[in-house]
């Protein structure tokens, strides 16, 4: 396995942060979602200051959909970075951290107008609209409540990035925005911009998720500027941002060429710098949105071994004590990982074996066929690079208890989410007689 951040061999044991994830299991039990605080920083301030231009400002928006709890949030302030929510728990969760709203920008491609209303209720930075009626809706919101609310306009720009189907976002068929090759795509922008109660910032766009060709990105940020020429002219407004949005890939197993930080962000810096003097363009301020390549390689998951079975089929599994319950993605959508036996790293990793969680699902694999260490009953078993989509994605199904959360830096640890307790599973869980 790749090791990430602070991740060093520790006479045959893993350590993270300064702490062998030895003492990290009998601490705080298993399965247990290992943060690597020190790497989110690195990558925080790595987007922070290569993303940079003085031509235009700049604003790094953190995707919480990828990991969020209040520890992040106060990292995202901590850094000068925004954030960006899709719900309304997402939403509440944020303003309990108590960060300020104005750095929070609402997504969805369905708001609930209770959503709607929290967003104004926070004052938060922005709304993103997603479609037509979603304008007439948060005007009428707007209006109710006698405000008003700074918008972008989110938009599809038909790139078509090579990534799995699932997460392609800027697709023709593409659930999300309004296409830009819509005939009525001109209208839709001029009725929010004559609209009083909304204050009209730009366009949004996304390409996908988990992209490595960076040319993709590339090509969004020509469609982008040229399109927002096109309408700016069009309507004779001023448009004053673009968001570029996210999707930048990480590092899962030896398939992947992840996205160096540092030299892309600079790249990208220096596309959208040629494109505004190729279209002779202004624009007030760009922003992108990194998720998974922030905190993906930071989170490890460490899971307790309860066994091994070789079948009469020849598949050798090793069986832990989670599963699809704390990482869904593999069953999902296929994502491959790369694990250790986290307490014999010395060991030659000679034996080809499949991990399986134990939910009673026959998919519940977190990794099919890939060598690993001679695993045995109370091993310690880690997967890496499960910082994203993790926890976020996690579930009660078979009444699991999701698994605690713990930061880790510099030989010290802290709970940021902490596990729940049997007692939770049933707590909003009502009998009434009928």
């Amino acid at each position: 396995m790749k090791f990430f951040g602070t991740m060093i061999n520790s006479g045959g044991v893993l350590e993270i942060g300064g702490i062998k994830v030895t003492e990290l299991a009998e601490k705080y039990g298993t399965p247990l979602y290992i943060m690597d605080q020190k790497l989110i920083e690195e990558n925080m301030l790595k987007y922070r200051e290569n993303f940079k231009s003085n031509r235009f400002k700049t604003t790094v928006v953190y995707a919480s959909k990828a990991f969020l709890s209040k520890a992040i949030c106060k990292l995202v302030e901590k850094y000068d970075l925004h954030i960006d929510a899709v719900s309304g728990g997402e939403l509440y969760t944020i303003k309990a951290s108590g960060i300020s709203m104005e750095r929070v920008h609402m997504h969805g491609n369905n708001k609930t107008d209770d959503e709607l209303k929290m967003c104004l209720d926070y004052n938060i930075g922005s709304i993103i609209l997603d479609n037509e009626e979603e304008i007439e809706r948060v005007s009428n919101i707007c209006k109710e409540k006698n405000q008003k609310i700074k918008v972008m306009l989110r938009i599809n720009i038909g790139i078509d990035a090579h990534t799995h189907e699932y997460i392609q976002t800027s697709k023709h068929s593409s659930k999300f925005g309004e296409s830009i090759f819509d005939e009525r795509f001109p209208e839709i922008v001029e009725k929010i911009v004559s609209d009083k109660n909304l204050e009209f910032l730009g366009f949004h766009c996304h390409i996908g998720s988990q992209i490595f060709d960076t040319k993709a990105f590339h090509e969004g940020i020509e469609v982008m500027i040229k399109e927002t020429k096109k309408i700016s002219e069009k309507l004779n407004i001023s448009i004053p941002e673009i968001n570029l949005g996210g999707g930048f890939g990480v590092y899962y197993t030896e398939k992947d060429t992840a996205i160096d930080i540092e030299k892309f962000m600079r790249s990208m810096i220096e596309h959208i710098e040629k494109s505004l003097e190729k279209e002779n363009m202004t624009i007030e301020k760009i922003s992108i949105e990194p998720g998974r390549s922030i905190i993906g390689n930071a989170g490890s998951t460490l899971y307790r071994v309860g066994g091994t079975k070789e079948t009469f089929g020849g598949v050798k599994y090793v069986f832990i004590d989670g599963g699809m319950t704390d990482n869904i993605r593999p069953a999902l959508y296929q994502a491959e990982y790369e694990a250790v036996i986290a307490n014999k790293l010395d060991e030659i990793e000679d034996e080809i074996v499949t991990v399986a969680g134990k939910c009673c699902e026959s998919g519940d694999l977190i990794i099919k066929n890939r060598k690993l260490g001679k695993a045995e009953k109370g091993d310690l078993l880690l997967v890496g690079t499960t910082g994203a989509y993790g926890y976020s994605m996690s579930s009660n199904y078979n009444k699991a208890q999701r698994p605690a959360v713990v930061f880790v830096k510099n030989g010290k640890s802290a709970i940021s989410i902490k596990r729940e307790s049997l007692e939770d599973l049933v707590r909003n869980d009502v009998y009434t007689e009928l």
